[in-house]
Formats: structure tokens, sequence, C-alpha cells
């Protein structure tokens, strides 16, 4: 079964998944991480995003692999470069691009098939796998995203502030819902938890009673 997990940046939807992945003894898809790498890999290449006649065979030529919490291009270790602020802005700009979004969404239903997985993203119950029979929908204000992701930029050392964070997650909103392919929204038959009062663990706890009674269902 895959169980999809979407929200804006910032949620707290990749750590849910994370420990959702690992209560159910299931493996866990970071989409976003591939979109970082594909957007790294291309900044490196200088192609630009939106050169398709570029980007289509580059990106057929590329290897990426995701062991669990490594992301690995062309037998490169890339996991801690991939998650600068910049990586983060490409990403969005990257994911935008529709040659790129449909080269990914394929990779990632070959990734997925057959196996027990936990898919976060922007569109994973939206576009991705749109017949899943258990989709989460995680949120939060502006404010408690920028707050959680100030104090990931400070624990490694990345000088930020709290007014630019808020102003950068403002702008990945903005974009990431109203682009033209595979916009960030709210799927119908998603369960939707907002996180600004929740602790992790509260969150995981609400995650594993729905997949629970999906799975009994």
């Amino acid at each position: 079964m895959i169980v999809t997990i979407d929200g804006p940046a910032g949620s707290g939807k990749s750590t849910a998944a994370k420990g959702l992945a690992k209560r159910l003894s299931y493996e866990y898809l970071d989409t976003g991480a591939m979109y970082r790498a594909i957007a790294h890999a291309l900044i490196r290449a200088d192609i630009p995003f939106g050169d398709e006649m570029r980007v289509v065979p580059f990106l057929s030529e590329c290897k990426l692999e995701m062991p669990p919490g490594r992301v690995i291009l062309n037998g490169d270790d890339i996991t801690e470069i991939i998650r600068s602020p910049a990586m983060s802005d490409a990403s969005s700009r990257v994911a935008a691009q529709g040659h790129v979004r449909a080269i990914l969404v394929g990779w990632q239903r070959q990734i997925a098939a057959g196996r027990q997985m936990v898919c976060e993203g922007r569109d994973q119950g939206s576009v991705v796998f749109v017949e899943s029979p258990c989709k989460f929908y995680l949120t939060a204000s502006v404010e408690v995203r920028a707050k959680r992701r100030l104090a990931e930029l400070l624990a490694k050392h990345i000088p930020a502030t709290l007014d630019s964070v808020m102003q950068d997650i403002e702008i990945r909103d903005h974009r990431d819902k109203t682009r033209a392919v595979g916009p960030l929204v709210q799927p119908d038959d998603a369960m939707v938890i907002v996180t600004d009062n929740l602790t992790p663990e509260n969150v995981l706890d609400r995650l594993e009673e729905e997949v629970k009674k999906c799975v009994c269902g």
C-alpha cells in the first residue's frame, strides 16, 4: 500500500513521513530530495531548467539512488549539499517545469510499484498516486513553518532571520500553488492535519491510527 503525505514547506511532512514509515515498517520516499537532486545536477551542468531539449536527454543519463537517509547522484553523495536554502529555492523552480515533473513522476511510480511505502511531497496524493486509499495533507501557519525552518538553518550554522525565512516560504508557497503542472493542492479525499500545536509524536499518532483504519477497512 502507498501512503501519501502532501503539504507546504515546513508543515512537518518529512519528519512525519519518516516516522510513520518506521512505525509501519514501510519504506520512505522523499520526493522533495529528488527535485533538489535534479536541480543540483542541472545547475552543475549549466543547463537552464526550462530548456526541455537539453534537460530531458540529460536526465535520461542520470542515475539517482536514495538509500535510507542518503541521496546519491551519479555515484556522488549530495545529501548535505542539496539541503541549502539555495537548493530549496531551486527545487521549487525546477518542479514548475512540466518536462521535469513528467520524468520524476514516472520515476516515483516505478520506485513505489509493488512496495509498501510512505511517499511525501507536493503532489503525491493529487497526481502521482491518486488511487492511494490513504492520503494526508499536513499544513501549518506561515509563522510556525518559518520558525521550524529557521531552527533547522541555525542548527546547521546557516545565517538567517525569521523575516527572511517567512518571505522565502511565502514566495515558495505561491510558486508551488500556482504552477501549471502538479500544483500543491489539498486532495479532496485526504485527511487534513494542522500541525501548529501538535508535537511530532502527536502527528505520528494521528497518522498511524488512520493508516490502520485504511488497512483494516
